[in-house]
């Protein structure tokens, strides 16, 4: 996991983690398949995402899959399997009006050198409480508690 976020940083990808992860970034670790991506919605970012993950894993043709027309498109979301084994990526440029690259509030956090843009515990609150999914529910209610969040609907 760390080889790509360090290939993020070096390609200089527009990205905030969210999810389970970013959750992770902030203490509150929970078991997850995935790496949950929101990425800047333009064709140059969705290149150096490419870029980033052929420098990360740099046998897997499969990158080439990861197409600017799906993620621009009407379904924004692509699943990449990594050939290492490591948790899939989920990479999204939008989640239905909900969220995007550019509302989603983030901060940096640094680890073994590397800076990784992770969404804050309000935004990934706000992500999480009002899905249909009770584990967004319930990653929800750990980050209000852990953070003491207001709901401010």
């Amino acid at each position: 996991m760390l080889r790509a976020f360090r290939a993020f940083e070096s390609e200089g990808l527009e990205y905030v983690l969210i999810g389970a992860t970013a959750m992770g970034f902030h203490g509150l670790v929970r078991a997850t398949e995935d790496i949950d991506l929101l990425v800047r919605a333009s064709e140059q970012n969705i290149e150096r995402l490419r870029q980033a993950f052929r420098k990360a894993y740099a046998s897997d043709p499969h990158i080439d899959d990861i197409q600017s027309t799906d993620l621009l498109g009407d379904y924004p979301v692509v699943r990449y399997y990594p050939p290492s084994g490591d948790l899939f990526f989920d990479v999204m440029t939008r989640i239905g009006e909900v969220a995007s690259f550019d509302t989603v509030e983030a901060e940096v956090k640094e680890v073994e050198g590397i800076h990784v843009r992770v969404a804050t515990p309000e935004a990934l609150y706000l992500l999480k409480r009002e899905t249909v999914r009770p584990l967004d529910r319930s990653d929800a209610a750990a980050l209000r508690e852990r953070f003491n969040l207001k709901d401010n609907k």
